[in-house]
């Protein structure tokens, strides 16, 4: 016969257990975002979200650090500082869900004056790295100079937008500082104030201007010529010149390419990331070589030595987006009069090796698809 008294003291400590937990959540200083707060609260400088599911165990397990670190931020953060900590049910939420394409749960994104980060936040989750990664989001995206000849001394391998003005209480300088916020893990920042600018710009006209890496280009610094009261609008400017048409795929960046929706033109070390070439039954010594991963298989471009010819690549990529590419993967060249041949034996393209580099689903999360 069960041990009545032990079974009830089980029961107690697991009641107690559960209302320490529900009353730290409900408690808890991370602000509900619903839709009628949403667009209100996205105004403010930084917002670090939360999208969770209730049912959805590593939600329940994230929800009293992610409001423990509210707490704390707001005791560290001086008042009036423009920031929320916030979270989003997804499942009450399903608007907001959608809106920034949540599929995994819990996922924790960043806004900043109301414009997604293109990174998600995948650092260590707890109290203290939650609090010092929003410090460190708010520290100043922009460097000052004092003299002009402070600028001759910059890297000049790295991407800047160098702004000139008379004063910083301006608005012009409000819309250049939230763009430097926007685009801060891209480009450099810098600016002169007063005497420091006064030879780079007409009086009472600031002027912004784009200098490019030098190891890549040898183009003179290119003036923006939009508003300067326009946020998107310089933010766009902004953000075609910092980030390269044409980026390097590393084991580092790898996991936050591979969420990008849009095709990208990447560059890879065929050395360090020699498991795709043996996937294509190549070695590094066929490179250089072009392929496209499409995160189920990997379609190699047939001679390198055509890329010059014109049309060629974005023939390629047309014969992807057709169907052309996977279909002659299995069942070899389409005949010439187009018309399918079902006779031709079918063949296995080479299986995507980069798609293990995207998130595990293993990780912290569940997807949909997985219920």
């Amino acid at each position: 016969m069960p041990n009545n008294r032990c079974f009830f003291q089980f029961k107690c400590i697991i009641f107690t257990i559960l209302s320490v937990f529900l009353t730290h959540h409900v408690n808890g200083e991370a602000v509900q975002l619903t839709s009628s707060n949403f667009d209100e609260l996205m105004k403010n400088e930084l917002v670090f979200i939360n999208f969770y599911a209730e049912w959805c165990r590593f939600s329940n397990i994230l929800a009293p650090i992610f409001d423990e670190a509210a707490d704390k931020l707001k005791e560290q953060l001086p008042s009036g500082a423009s920031v929320v900590m916030g979270k989003v049910d997804c499942d009450k939420e399903s608007s907001i869900a959608s809106r920034f394409q949540i599929t995994k749960y819990p996922t924790l994104k960043i806004i900043k004056n109301g414009q997604p980060a293109k990174r998600e936040y995948r650092g260590q989750r707890s109290v203290e790295a939650f609090v010092e990664f929003i410090k460190k989001q708010l520290e100043d995206p922009i460097r000052e100079f004092n003299d002009l000849k402070e600028l001759t001394d910059l890297d000049d391998k790295k991407r800047m937008v160098i702004g000139y003005f008379d004063r910083k209480d301006v608005p012009e300088y409000d819309t250049f500082r939230k763009v430097a916020i926007h685009l801060k893990d891209d480009c450099q920042f810098h600016v002169g104030f007063g005497d420091a600018s006064r030879a780079m710009h007409p009086p009472n006209q600031p002027i912004i201007v784009f200098r490019p890496d030098k190891a890549l280009s040898n183009d003179q610094d290119e003036t923006y010529k939009g508003s300067l009261l326009v946020f998107d609008e310089l933010n766009i400017w902004a953000q075609e010149k910092c980030i390269p048409l044409v980026r390097k795929i590393t084991f580092e960046n790898a996991e936050e390419l591979t969420e990008e929706e849009n095709v990208n033109f990447l560059t890879a070390d065929g050395f360090k990331f020699a498991h795709p070439l043996h996937h294509l039954g190549k070695s590094p010594s066929d490179l250089p070589l072009i392929a496209i991963d499409s995160f189920r298989h990997m379609y190699l471009f047939p001679r390198f030595q055509d890329i010059d010819e014109d049309g060629k690549l974005k023939q390629f990529l047309r014969d992807l987006y057709s169907g052309k590419l996977h279909r002659e993967y299995h069942y070899g060249p389409d005949p010439a009069n187009k018309l399918t041949d079902d006779s031709r034996t079918p063949t296995v393209p080479p299986e995507s090796t980069f798609k293990k580099l995207a998130p595990s689903k293993n990780r912290y999360t569940l997807l949909k698809d997985e219920l």
